[in-house]
């Protein structure tokens, strides 16, 4: 029943529940749709900053084109696991570097045992990883190499995914754990134990140390890190390109599609967006009543 389905007595309806009056349950006066609100809270999208945002979707796809196309280079013999080492730690270096200035500096007494910290940590990954590279090259020699390039780009999709656009440092476990997972499926498909262990170096680079130091820039160096992700874009382009013409194409295609078509289609369909809101709503507890409770 709405505003005209019951007569007008005398006494005035008010919206009360405590009191009865001579109304039905479900009786509203003319004054129900004066409350009514559209698009309250509605986020207004630009879309240059949508694109920005969307650049760390882009950015992280070529950062998986450039492991695949690493990969490539090593299982064609023309990259040597001493190059990739040491291009590895010349990146290290640098990317630590980069991580420690743009870290805000609250006191410097805990510094070095930071740097020491850090370099322990290192110092046991990488033994570890050169001490079970024998082993884990043999770990998928029982297994055919079409179900392992399966299982790789399986992997690798699973950490696209997953991974944690909106704050990618640390790396969710997930996506991190496909990545690793890919990488020791990729790496034991390499002619020998070092070139495991030089991709399994150049992986913990790239999936785990690259978006702890992605999102510091983000945070500290917010007028970098627009150019950032254009280079990584275009190294991953160029990198796959030399390997696999085809596959630089839809890498191309898929970046101008993240990056250009997709914020234009959200700011597009954001005109469409028609919320109400009105004393239909559920209740809200006020940060005034919440007071008074406590």
């Amino acid at each position: 029943m709405g505003p005209d389905s019951a007569p007008g007595p005398a006494v005035p309806w008010r919206k009360v529940l405590w009191e009865r009056q001579p109304f039905p349950d479900n009786y509203v006066d003319q004054r129900f749709l004066e409350e009514l609100r559209r698009n309250v809270g509605i986020r207004q999208y630009h879309y240059w900053a949508v694109m920005k945002e969307a650049g760390l979707v882009g950015q992280q796809l070529s950062c998986v084109a450039i492991f695949i196309a690493l990969w490539l280079y090593m299982e064609q013999g023309l990259l040597s696991p001493e190059a990739l080492l040491w291009i590895s730690l010349l990146c290290g270096l640098l990317g630590y570097g980069v991580y420690k200035a743009l870290t805000p500096h609250i006191g410097s007494s805990c510094e070095p045992c930071t740097y020491f910290a850090d370099l322990q940590s290192t110092t046991i990954f990488l033994s570890f990883t050169f001490g079970f590279s024998p082993v884990l090259k043999t770990l998928t020699e029982s297994v055919s190499t079409d179900t392992v390039y399966a299982m790789s780009a399986t992997m690798l999709l699973a950490h696209l995914v997953s991974f944690p656009y909106t704050q990618p440092s640390p790396p969710g476990s997930l996506s991190l754990n496909a990545a690793l997972f890919a990488s020791v499926c990729l790496a034991s498909r390499l002619p020998g134990a070092l070139h495991t262990f030089a991709m399994l170096s150049c992986a913990l680079l790239v999936f785990a140390l690259w978006p702890c130091l992605l999102q510091r820039i983000r945070e500290n160096a917010p007028g970098q890190f627009t150019g950032v992700c254009v280079g990584i874009c275009v190294g991953g382009v160029v990198g796959l390109g030399s390997q696999w013409i085809g596959g630089a194409v839809l890498l191309a295609l898929a970046l101008g599609s993240v990056t250009l078509f997709c914020p234009l289609l959200l700011i597009r369909l954001q005109r469409h967006k028609d919320n109400i809101h009105g004393p239909w709503d559920e209740a809200e507890i006020r940060d005034d009543i919440s007071h008074f409770l406590h």
